[in-house]
């Protein structure tokens, strides 16, 4: 490159001071710190909501293994037929509490559907996974 070809892509800055031209213009620090600005905001609301999604289906996985656990429990041992069907999970799972609910399913009795609610707080809200299954109560027609 010639030097008259140097001097013509030079701003008018640099052509008064002779000095090479390094760095940015206020303009051009200005126009990215607005952009910035517009930018980051949806970029971190876009960060909450994933880690509150996570969080929540955290949760929800959660509860839906301590509500299986809690069934199956009741199923095996025939506590479903207890009056007491409710509950939490102690210092291990604290924040959980489960509810349990037994009803005829048909119209000859011989099958009862068991219904587990495990219930959580998130986010001032009251959350809940329901599981249910159906048990013969051993009865003849």
């Amino acid at each position: 490159m010639t030097m008259a070809m140097a001097k013509k892509l030079r701003s008018p800055r640099c052509r008064l001071s002779g000095a090479a031209c390094r760095g940015f213009t206020f303009i051009e620090i200005l126009a990215t710190l607005v952009l910035l600005a517009i930018v980051l905001p949806a970029v971190m609301g876009g960060f909450s909501l994933c880690l509150a999604t996570a969080d929540f289906a955290h949760h929800q996985a959660q509860a839906s293994f301590l509500a299986h656990g809690k069934l199956m429990e009741l199923v095996a041992g025939e506590q479903w037929q207890k009056t007491d069907l409710s509950g939490d999970f102690g210092t291990d799972q604290p924040g959980y509490r489960w509810t349990a609910q037994v009803s005829t399913w048909d119209s000859i009795g011989l099958l009862q559907q068991i219904e587990v609610t495990v219930w959580w707080r998130q986010r001032g809200q009251d959350r809940c996974v329901v599981l249910s299954t159906l048990a013969y109560t051993g009865g003849t027609q």
